[in-house]
């Protein structure tokens, strides 16, 4: 039912933009740079077909000559649809920024201009791409690039094309940056609020320095709604006396709870694994002393990795296989709890701007059943309770809320029924219309209080994957078919 949908949405938004398009095709094709064969990392191979062109993305060595926000280079292209030139004009821009910790870093952000006349409104969409590899950035996929992780990319066109056609300007940012730190919220939401800068002062974009601004995102997207609102007030004043609203679901919240809802959940359970190589990339520490050899073996295996060949893939994977049994409870960690805590948005500021968020709550589709004591239900990735927990956290600082759950749907049919709404509130924001509110309407959520560390266990049997997970390091000849294997 998704891909129809989509399918027929993109079929329809694509005719509609070029029916109505003001601007001519830049290109009908772009030559060939390369074909990638598989790489270590990625689990289906990670192989690509990639548009020449690639040095726009290559490091800066002087970033200290540019402040925040400032442009280093652009280039203007056409849209691409897997691969496919359309008739939408694409300002990329490359920008400095800075990370969690204040260090400078670049990175790209896509600029789509509307395919009629401009109404002056930035949209900043913030793509639910989730990859450990830095070339399935929406940007590469609006360049022309080909890769299974872009797919998530492709789909969220149609979504684009509807802005487009109402004459809106929209920024689609590499959220994860350069190095593909995933899971990393503080700096998302860095990323985010810098691109908007640069989007504002690139005169090829058409937008004036003072354009109203939105933000709007889901799932992994959500994370950059979330931290770039919060950030705003004091990171990026100027921006956060134009932003409308911000509009998040399915939001990652606790990273705590949320990896001991999934874990060894059938289809999401693997997720764990990509946040572990994010967050221990993003914050710089090693689970090299903590892993299981199975554990190293996936670490390994999937460090490139892209969500949309990860889940499903690895049913059976639970932290207890990942980790020495002396590291069964992720608490025992205390650089994975420092780096859960960081990137709790409930333990972040408070963000000055209406929200619209929403929350689907029947994970048990996809097979994640209730959390344990003090989790509870969820969409199959995201923690209800937590989500419920930020958005009084935002009602709670005064700003309006409206909170929509979605009580018979999963996470991924959570999108479809997130963005019919969430566009027309946004859209309204920009209109100046008030910001209704649901404060106190919806349930309170799960505690708030930072995560703690935990002594180390003293040994025990050293758990093996189950199911396919276990199959699977089975045929590679790297453990047994069994339910356990001894500790080394």
């Amino acid at each position: 039912m998704r891909a129809t949908f989509r399918v027929k949405t993109l079929a329809i938004g694509l005719a509609a933009a070029a029916a109505s398009s003001a601007t001519p095709v830049l290109a009908t094709a772009q030559e060939l740079s390369s074909v990638q064969g598989p790489h270590d990392g990625a689990p289906l191979g990670g192989s690509s077909i990639v548009q020449s062109g690639e040095e726009f993305f290559a490091p800066v060595d002087n970033l200290g000559d540019y402040a925040p926000g400032e442009v280093i280079s652009t280039r203007t292209i056409p849209y691409h649809f897997v691969g496919l030139p359309i008739p939408v004009q694409v300002v990329q821009i490359k920008y400095r920024s800075t990370d969690h910790d204040d260090k400078p870093t670049y990175n790209i952000t896509s600029v789509v201009k509307p395919t009629g006349e401009s109404n002056g409104r930035l949209v900043s969409m913030h793509s639910v791409y989730d990859s450990l590899d830095p070339a399935h950035s929406p940007s590469r996929a609006i360049a022309g690039n080909i890769a299974l992780g872009l797919f998530n990319s492709w789909i969220e066109t149609p979504t684009i094309v509807q802005m487009l056609a109402g004459g809106y300007t929209v920024a689609v940012t590499d959220i994860e940056g350069q190095d593909a730190n995933f899971f990393d919220g503080p700096t998302y939401g860095r990323l985010t609020l810098d691109g908007i800068r640069a989007a504002e002062r690139t005169p090829e974009t058409g937008l004036s320095p003072d354009a109203p601004v939105g933000l709007i995102g889901y799932s992994g997207g959500s994370i950059a709604s979330v931290w770039a609102a919060q950030l705003a007030p004091t990171y990026a004043p100027d921006i956060n006396a134009r932003l409308v609203g911000s509009a998040a679901g399915g939001v990652p919240t606790n990273v705590l709870n949320l990896v001991n809802y999934i874990d060894g959940a059938p289809f999401w359970g693997p997720l764990t694994v990509m946040i572990l190589i994010g967050l221990s990339r993003s914050y710089d520490f090693s689970l090299e002393p903590y892993l299981s050899d199975y554990g190293k073996h996936m670490v390994d295996d999937l460090s490139r990795a892209t969500i949309t060949e990860v889940s499903a893939s690895f049913a059976g994977v639970d932290w207890a296989s990942l980790f020495k049994p002396e590291y069964r409870d992720p608490r025992s960690i205390p650089e994975f709890v420092d780096a859960v805590n960081r990137n709790n948005p409930i333990l972040a500021a408070d963000p000055a701007t209406p929200f619209f968020i929403g929350q689907a709550n029947n994970g048990e589709i996809t097979g994640t059943p209730t959390g344990p004591e003090g989790i509870g239900t969820g969409d199959g990735i995201t923690v209800t309770g937590d989500t419920r927990a930020l958005a009084h956290k935002y009602c709670e600082a005064g700003n309006p809320v409206i909170y929509h759950e979605y009580a018979i749907m999963e996470h991924t049919a959570g999108f479809l029924t997130f963005s019919a709404g969430a566009w027309p509130w946004l859209q309204d924001r920009f209109d100046g219309k008030p910001a209704g509110t649901n404060c106190g309407d919806f349930p309170a959520g799960n505690p708030a209080e930072p995560a703690t560390t935990v002594p180390p266990a003293k040994g025990g049997t050293q758990e093996y994957p189950k199911d396919l997970a276990g199959l699977r390091e089975f045929l590679k000849g790297r453990g047994s078919s069994g339910s356990s294997m001894s500790s080394r």
